[in-house]
């Protein structure tokens, strides 16, 4: 409990400061973090509910407060992996080796949004966005193009892709075997995170019940055939970027997690079998102590909620591994070299706060994809953290400090109350069917936009120091040519593969989907047909409808 003496020293100290601010007022009469937790003038013990040691335990020790390995950075440094992907397969392959040439130590694939819909180039509906947020990828042959020369034995590769996810994992197994690698070699993550498509980005094609079961089914074929695969990226970080506090973006991704977990024991999967391939993907905010304190209570909620909640008995199984992406929505396209420093402040943040991985945004992103000499600034940016900033040389050097032990513990309660209002609602499903977290998320994202138009917050270079005259940047252009030849290419190879095969695959998968068979083996098989997304996709939306907002 907090010392009875520290009470009593910070007791008369804010009687003589109270004194002082009346002759020398502060700022401003509140002061807040973004997801609303009042900031005290001063933390000491008296905040610090419990014995500190007895509370946050050791780094690589339950409850894993301080990092989920012993030694974290000491031991290596999280797995540098900038997010990319543009245009065609071709094009993204030179930039993943220009970055890989330039330190970075993982993969990390952008789609386009045809590809993340389940469409192909040459679909009335890709019409406009064939390539341009996004590599397009429509057959196995895309796949070949994308990973050509990349050794899928040592690199591991992130794919951000939800819907599909089981397509393109089949495809990266299947290009994997080209090479000779066994599944069993091959190692990365896919996002495969649905229920947060419903509520905060909306590339989802297929309603609840068959998307869970596709997740599952991933569960279950990666348990047994490829291992070292993350088999889902539970995602906090659409969370945030669609408007939610950093309260909302914990309870709501753990409450996802939650989902995925009990529809995979509801199979008959055992819990510490899948459990140690789940991973979570963080935003990495403004607030610089409210993003450490939230990674911090992440890890321990989701442990406490592995061990009580599900009788995981691995340690495996209760910690929370995750990787960070700088926050996007937080860029500005005025003065865009500021975003250099937020993005540096963000990194900072999530290293401090003992991420796995973690990309960090390029200055120009608000206005367009970047450039080569952006990505490699954002590279650069992680590796001066690593190398010469010194916050890698202890763990969780920021353990015990009053105010991020404080905060950690009230974004923990205020989480946790937000699990609870969701478990009411029948679970995550049932909170996403009701609309619970959508409605949440707006309600935040609409009082954050009122804040900064009226200048309560303080963005630099937008609503405050503004310039009258900006430079133009140099930005990255897509050849507007792209999509003609993606749709020619796409074209030739459907003349050239076995037709009658492609149909006989699609129809096992389609009969397949009918049952309750598990369907990774029938989409792989089908990928290796050079059956296209599209089709695949058509194929299961034949069976399981697509999920209409109503």
């Amino acid at each position: 409990m907090s010392n009875p003496s520290w009470q009593k020293r910070k007791q008369h100290w804010l009687q003589k400061t109270e004194e002082f601010v009346q002759k020398t007022p502060e700022r401003k009469e509140r002061f807040q973090t973004l997801s609303g937790i009042e900031v005290d003038r001063l933390y000491t013990p008296t905040e610090v509910t419990e014995e500190i040691s007895t509370k946050i335990g050791l780094p690589g020790e339950y409850p894993y407060t301080r990092g989920i390995r012993p030694t974290m950075y000491r031991n290596r440094f999280w797995t540098m992996r900038q997010y990319a992907g543009f245009g065609s397969a071709t094009e993204t392959n030179k930039r993943f080796r220009y970055l890989l040439e330039q330190g970075q130590t993982g993969l990390s694939v952008a789609f386009d949004l045809p590809t993340q819909i389940g469409y192909d180039s040459d679909d009335a509906m890709s019409a406009g966005e064939v390539g341009k947020v996004g590599v397009a990828i429509d057959t196995l042959e895309d796949m070949e193009n994308l990973l050509r020369g990349i050794p899928l034995d040592q690199v591991s590769t992130s794919m951000t892709i939800n819907a599909p996810a089981s397509i393109l994992l089949a495809m990266y197994i299947a290009v994997a075997e080209k090479q000779g690698v066994e599944k069993e070699a091959i190692r990365g993550t896919i996002q495969n995170d649905i229920l947060k498509e419903y509520i905060a980005r909306g590339t989802y094609i297929f309603p609840p019940t068959p998307s869970m079961r596709l997740i599952t089914d991933i569960f279950a074929y990666c348990q047994q055939h490829v291992p070292n695969f993350n088999t889902i990226s539970i995602s906090g970080y659409h969370i945030r970027e669609a408007g939610s506090t950093a309260v909302q973006e914990v309870a709501f991704t753990l409450a996802n997690g939650i989902a995925y977990v009990q529809a995979a024991m509801d199979k008959g999967l055992d819990v510490d079998q899948f459990a140690p391939r789940l991973s979570f993907f963080f935003n990495a905010h403004n607030h610089f102590f409210e993003e450490i304190a939230k990674f911090r209570a992440a890890r321990r909620i989701w442990a406490k909620v592995m061990k009580e909640r599900f009788r995981a008995k691995k340690e495996r199984s209760h910690q929370l591994r995750f990787h960070t992406q700088t926050g996007g929505s937080t860029l500005t396209a005025q003065q865009p070299d500021n975003n250099i420093v937020r993005v540096t402040l963000q990194a900072m943040a999530a290293v401090l706060g003992g991420t796995q991985s973690l990309h960090t945004n390029a200055r120009d992103e608000a206005l367009a994809l970047p450039t080569e000499e952006s990505a490699r600034i954002a590279l650069r940016t992680q590796q001066i953290i690593a190398h010469e900033s010194g916050v890698t040389d202890t763990v969780d050097p920021l353990g015990g400090s009053y105010y991020v032990e404080s905060l950690t513990d009230q974004i923990e309660a205020e989480a946790l109350a937000y699990i609870q209002k969701i478990d009411e609602l029948g679970g995550a499903v049932g909170a996403v069917e009701q609309g619970y977290m959508q409605r949440e998320i707006q309600r935040t994202a609409l009082e954050t936009q009122r804040k900064i138009e009226s200048e309560e917050e303080i963005v630099v270079g937008l609503n405050k120091f503004r310039l009258a005259h900006e430079k133009e940047p140099d930005l990255m252009k897509i050849d507007s040519a792209l999509a003609e030849r993606q749709i020619k290419q796409l074209h030739a190879i459907r003349q050239r593969r076995n037709q009658q095969d492609v149909n006989q695959k699609l129809s096992a998968l389609k009969q397949a989907a009918q049952g309750s068979e598990n369907l990774m083996p029938f989409i792989l098989e089908a990928v290796k047909s050079y059956a296209t997304v599209g089709e695949i996709s058509h194929s299961l939306r034949d069976i399981f409808g697509e999920y209409r907002i109503i």
